[in-house]
């Protein structure tokens, strides 16, 4: 099975044996994204931001590793909960109860970590969603081999409007980083940036964040100063640059995380068609992070696969369908459906215009037709749901056919209540099965009947009222009508019969 997510945790056999922790910076309010949810919950590719920034952390199996939160905190937290238990690690929190600048905030997280801390210290950011794990060992191999005391991740871009600025001296070699709200015309027009990323010696930076000032445009203890007091004191600072820009570009505001949702999305799809799957029109097929697919998977324009979705070898996928935590077994075909928590048998059909709720589950060969919901449903091998129906807390057997426009009436205003359809059984259009009933093995259902009683296997069950044909009514009830006139003229048409036709 092809894997789209490398960013599960690794180990770290490459590197020294020294301690290495990491702090991911994310409490900031995120004012410009103009939102009641905290900036770093904010989704790309089915994960929160601080998520993307925590599994790249955790993939260079830190020996500790911190969040620093701050607005919306709780709901922060809680989320922080359950990744920890998917990453089977660890993950500490600190508060940062105002807000006083980058180096005030690794300040609160170095007070979760261990006194006396030795070894190196990783910062990250909780907004930085294309960072990888790769990365962030290349910068702490870069550290480690040049012997400094800090290490910065910096890049080269076109367009450095915002960020701070990397000063170097003559001969390259790095001097400090200035704001942009404290750089100058001159600085302003350097285009290597700094990306907040950091590998710090421990002590030295433990040293530093004491001696910071907050002398500067923001009022702020900028933890970018700590680069010039370690130069200061003759320690060896260097950086590393990042060959690819993106995977270094913060989000401040909802412009800037549709940009990069855009440039996940669009790696994902290269990932995944480098690997075997056709993707009819990239344009418009969105994937979350965790989506599996086989090989010689086909998805068609439109299509939207969400958080836990796996697709088999071979399946169709699409066009215009949205599946989240699905599975699509090898050889299925899912059009025009919107589905969630369902399961497709393979070599199955659904669709087109089927809604798939939680707990469906379709046998191999089985077919779930147009305008069809289902939901709490287990429909065997080669059973057919074909049109218009609604299934929900049912079971229905092997190679069993339920007629168009059949409800399952499970639900009496209080609780829900379970259908079972036997296998090989034949339902009439327009029936109505008023659970709890059971129609057993080979049963038939007429159509139009309303089935309130089980059916025995291999019966006939018929329960409709006998129908009654009243004459004349239109003329006598609807005069001069549309209708009225309509009637008339046919009946005007029909033949007449003679009375004496025959007699002789």
């Amino acid at each position: 099975m092809l894997q789209g997510d490398t960013a599960q945790p690794s180990s770290r056999s490459d590197a020294s044996s020294e301690t290495v922790s990491t702090i991911v910076l994310a409490a900031g309010e995120g004012t410009r994204m103009r939102s009641a949810t905290p900036k770093v919950l904010h989704r790309l590719a089915g994960r929160p931001l601080v998520e993307h920034a925590v599994r790249a952390a955790a993939g260079v199996d830190p020996d500790a590793l911190v969040v620093v939160l701050g607005h919306g905190r709780d709901a922060v937290a809680e989320h922080l909960k359950g990744l920890a238990g998917a990453l089977d690690r660890p993950i500490g929190t600190a508060v940062q109860e105002q807000q006083l600048g980058t180096g005030h905030a690794v300040s609160c997280g170095l007070s979760e970590l261990p006194d006396g801390l030795t070894g190196t210290v990783l910062v990250s950011y909780g907004d930085v969603p294309l960072l990888d794990s790769d990365t962030l060992r290349g910068l702490l191999a870069e550290h480690r081999d040049s012997g400094n005391a800090v290490t910065v991740l910096t890049a080269v871009v076109d367009e450095p409007t915002g960020y701070g600025r990397m000063l170097r001296d003559a001969e390259g070699r790095v001097t400090g980083i200035v704001e942009q709200k404290d750089a100058t015309p001159e600085q302003a027009e350097i285009t290597e940036i700094n990306s907040g990323v950091y590998a710090f010696d421990a002590e030295v930076l433990t040293n530093a964040l004491k001696r910071l000032s907050t002398d500067n445009a923001q009022g702020e203890l900028y933890l970018t100063d700590v680069l010039s007091i370690a130069r200061d004191d003759g320690r060896p600072v260097g950086a590393l640059v990042c060959a690819d820009p993106w995977l270094v570009e913060g989000i401040n505001d909802r412009v800037q995380l549709a940009r990069l949702g855009a440039e996940i999305n669009r790696r994902l799809l290269l990932r995944w068609m480098r690997a075997g799957v056709t993707i009819t029109d990239p344009n418009s097929v969105w994937l979350d992070c965790d989506v599996v697919l086989e090989r010689d998977v086909l998805l068609e324009p439109g299509v939207q696969l969400r958080a836990g979705t796996t697709v088999g070898e071979g399946a169709t996928v699409g066009p215009d369908t949205t599946l989240t935590g699905c599975v699509i077994h090898p050889g299925a075909s899912v059009v025009r459906t919107h589905g969630e928590g369902a399961e497709i048998g393979p070599d199955a059909q659904v669709g087109p215009f089927a809604f798939l709720r939680p707990g469906t589950r379709l046998g191999t060969k089985g077919k779930i037709g147009t305008f069809v919901e289902t939901k709490n449903a287990a429909i065997g091998d080669g059973t057919k749901v074909p049109h218009l129906s609604y299934v929900g807390d049912a079971t229905i057997g092997e190679q069993s056919n339920i007629g168009a426009a059949t409800v399952f009436v499970n639900y009496d205003g209080v609780a829900k209540h379970h259908t079972v359809i036997g296998s090989h059984a034949r339902t009439g259009a327009d029936n109505m099965f008023v659970a709890p009933v059971e129609v057993g093995d080979g049963a038939y259902t007429a159509a139009g009947s309303v089935i309130t009683q089980d059916v025995p296997p291999g019966a006939m069950a018929v329960a409709r009222g006998k129908q009654r044909t009243i004459e004349g009514w239109v003329a006598r009830r609807r005069p001069g009508t549309a209708a009225d006139q309509a009637a008339q003229q046919a009946l005007s048409k029909e033949p007449t019969t003679n009375p004496t036709n025959g007699a002789q």
